[in-house]
């Protein structure tokens, strides 16, 4: 695979090459970071930043993305050339992010953008069906730098192609054209559209199974006990709300699970009830 971007300026019928080295960027790398926050589609489509310096167990990436599909993507940027190294760093980073429940991703978005993670994707996504949209499900690998190792970029290929890995590299090169236009041209190692079909395939490969879990009824009480004793939204709700609909009821519906969240101040209305931020406050 060729990383090189050449480039040529049609001048009166004529080509002219552009020859434009890092050096001659000027504020691109320092620009480049503030031009990934405000039109993350640099970074490919259908793609939201939720997160900036997110700390993980290893320490903090540069920031967290979004897709369509709810996979979290951990970007990396390099202000230079991206080494190898940092392959191992970003499958650091995963190994962690890909253990993050929905309330610590929502906690997350709602302290970048100011909104829970629902009404961002709901803003910004047309036709997303956030019913059966599984948050976190995948991970993907963003590296986004000036250049690349040769061997990073053999590693990238076989791991995706061979392990379906969803990783990826972006390369970007400052372009200054003879009349002083400036312009900032991009180049992925591997197409969106081949990632998205890898992905797609290695999804296919995991069967989910309907089978009862394996457990005794001591394990399942302990797991049940240690869950619904920690102080995160999702399981208090399940102990506050859910646990008593079904005690005094055979069945349990939606509306009926809504129709509490909202009686006991969790939601303040029907179009908010499945959605974990900051409760409304009243003066």
């Amino acid at each position: 695979m060729a990383t090189e971007i050449g480039v040529w300026e049609i001048i009166r019928g004529k080509l002219k090459y552009v020859d434009t080295s890092l050096a001659d960027s000027g504020d691109m790398e320092k620009d480049l970071e503030k031009w990934i926050k405000e039109y993350p589609i640099v970074l490919g489509q259908d793609m939201l930043i939720i997160g900036e310096q997110t700390q993980t167990k290893s320490g903090p990436l540069d920031f967290l993305g979004i897709d369509k599909s709810g996979n979290l993507i951990i970007i990396e940027l390099k202000r230079g050339k991206i080494p190898r190294e940092a392959l191992a760093q970003a499958i650091d980073y995963v190994s962690d992010v890909a253990s993050w429940d929905l309330d610590k991703i929502n906690e997350i978005c709602f302290k970048y953008i100011g909104e829970t993670l629902e009404d961002y994707l709901n803003e910004n996504f047309e036709d997303i069906d956030l019913e059966n949209l599984n948050i976190n499900d995948s991970q993907r690998i963003l590296l986004v730098g000036f250049s690349l190792d040769e061997p990073l970029e053999r590693m990238i290929e076989w791991l995706s192609t061979n392990y379906g890995l969803s990783i990826n590299a972006l390369i970007f090169k400052y372009i200054r054209t003879e009349s002083g236009d400036k312009l900032i041209a991009r180049i992925m190692i591997i197409p969106e559209e081949v990632e998205e079909e890898r992905r797609k395939r290695t999804i296919n490969k995991i069967k989910m199974s309907d089978k009862p879990g394996k457990y005794d009824k001591g394990e399942l009480k302990r797991l049940l006990e240690n869950y619904l004793s920690e102080d995160r939204k999702t399981p208090l709700r399940v102990k506050n709300i859910l646990l008593p609909l079904c005690l005094k009821h055979d069945s349990v519906t939606r509306d009926m699970i809504k129709e509490k969240l909202i009686k006991e101040g969790e939601a303040f209305d029907e179009g908010n009830a499945g959605t974990i931020g900051k409760k409304r406050t009243t003066n």
